[in-house]
């Protein structure tokens, strides 16, 4: 497979919805456990695999961030807080 066709399967994969892009992997899974695959195409589904892994792990810490931004006010209002910079404290002082 070409570079191009790689990025344009990545590029795919990052437009499914999580849960479509859930259950191609989880079919592909259990297509490789089977083990009836020749070599080529078992290699083939894992590369799938991998790129729909990744697009789900993305999807996933995109909605864990989200959850963590949301936050109510004391109106009891949902609003959005910026998200704090990795390895500092939410009320610690930048350098």
């Amino acid at each position: 497979m070409s570079k191009a066709a790689k990025a344009a399967d990545a590029a795919k994969a990052e437009h499914l919805p999580f849960e479509e892009a859930l259950k191609k992997l989880e079919a592909i899974v259990a297509t490789m456990e089977a083990g009836d695959l020749p070599l080529e195409t078992m290699l083939a589904r894992f590369e799938e695999g991998t790129q729909l892994a990744r697009a789900c792990q993305g999807k996933l810490a995109d909605a864990e961030l989200k959850i963590q931004q949301l936050e109510q006010n004391a109106a009891g209002v949902a609003e959005l807080q910026p998200a704090a910079v990795a390895g500092l404290a939410a009320d610690a002082e930048p350098y």
